[in-house]
């Protein structure tokens, strides 16, 4: 059988937090008008989330890189503006510094109010928002065998992404702590691997027969064969505070999935290294992000993430300049050099502290940074 070559068009979800700008802190309980507003501007491209402090955006399906990121700067800027209508402002941030998750309130909505049914305290506490890149694969057994090699490469993702080092008010030591949050879930982390999609959809049909889940939206892997869309989703990243750490990494995916099906079309293939080590990256990255580096699989030992950066980046070259998309990759060595949202977040953090600030007023001064931060870059 001969799979056609697959769209690669680009999709980009966000989710953020509403803080109140004269707090700083979360608001609980915004107005509906806020939504609805969103909503009359965007239409379905603004959603509510699990908790009413929480706002989703989704960039149409884009053919290329540039309109994706002329659809999420749009996006992030609506919800800006609408929000600062109320005094309020969006934060591209995985986590908030100092709320209190305990202090939210949940969203009204039947698919919610289900899972915080069935999750009880582990759905209350996700105080945490990620951001979801879909590359269009059109072809169903092509999207589980490329979810399969593509799981090696999370844990590079994630370190390039993190944003969620503190959690109510405490510097969490890590870089990416919403996984610790997010991983107590049922159906998290790593993919499981299926020869075929038949094999998959056959797992997935136990589970829906047995009434544990109504489809496979509530299959929550790192990286995952969309359920809606005909799309490999990977899900792993926080939600990147700049858009252009956004949409280098968006670009990142795209190119790395372009590279694994050129080796499928040579009759090569990515290896498929176990779960065990793949996993061991996956923790160095939430824990170092980009700090201590990453164990190289084929080598058996840690290198620096800068080596292993210059790697991929060299191996996805070709398909940079197939997908127009050689600037945006480019500035995966800028979010190198000067770190991801989780460092600048510390860093901020610290030298408030440093200059005679509470550590209260020094996390404030980490949300107006994630307010300003989100804001940039758009016009």
């Amino acid at each position: 059988m001969v799979i056609r070559e697959p769209s690669f068009t680009l999709g980009i979800e966000e989710e953020y937090l509403l803080v109140d700008l004269q707090t700083l802190d979360l608001v609980s309980d915004p107005p509906d008008r806020i939504l609805a507003e969103c909503q009359r501007l965007c239409s379905e491209q603004v959603a509510p989330e699990l908790l009413r402090s929480q706002i989703e955006v989704g960039t149409r399906v884009c053919a290329n890189i540039a309109d994706a990121r002329a659809d999420l700067a749009h996006l992030r800027k609506v919800v800006i503006d609408v929000t600062a209508e109320e005094g309020m402002a969006p934060i591209a941030a995985s986590t908030h510094p100092f709320a209190s998750w305990m202090k939210q309130k949940p969203t009204q909505r039947a698919r919610y109010s289900s899972l915080t049914t069935e999750l009880q305290a582990a759905a209350r506490r996700m105080l945490i928002c990620g951001m979801h890149v879909h590359i269009g694969i059109n072809d169903d057994e092509l999207r589980i065998d490329l979810v399969n090699q593509m799981s090696y490469f999370v844990p590079h993702l994630l370190a390039l992404s993190t944003s969620s080092p503190f959690w109510e008010g405490q510097d969490t030591g890590l870089r990416s702590y919403r996984l610790t949050i997010f991983d107590v879930l049922p159906r998290t982390g790593l993919p499981e691997r299926f020869a075929s999609f038949g094999e998959y959809q056959r797992h997935l049909d136990v589970l829906i027969g047995a009434g544990l889940l109504e489809d496979a939206t509530k299959i929550w892997w790192d990286i995952r064969p969309s359920a809606r869309y005909p799309t490999i989703e990977t899900r792993i990243f926080d939600v990147c505070s700049s858009i252009d750490d956004a949409i280098s990494l968006a670009a990142l995916t795209m190119c790395i999935l372009r590279m694994l099906y050129r080796l499928r079309l040579d009759n090569q293939r990515w290896r498929v290294y176990s779960r065990m080590l793949i996993s061991e990256n996956r923790w160095r990255a939430m824990r170092y992000g980009l700090d201590e580096g990453l164990l190289d699989l084929a080598k058996g030992s840690v290198t620096p993430f800068n080596e292993l950066l210059d790697e991929i980046l060299e191996l996805v070259a070709e398909d940079s300049e197939a997908l127009g998309c050689c600037a945006e990759l480019a500035h995966a060595r800028r979010i190198l050099e000067r770190g991801t949202s989780a460092h600048r977040q510390v860093a901020v953090f610290k030298q408030a502290v440093s200059g005679g600030a509470s550590d209260s007023e020094a996390l404030c001064e980490v949300v107006q940074f994630l307010v300003d931060e989100t804001a940039t870059g758009l016009e």
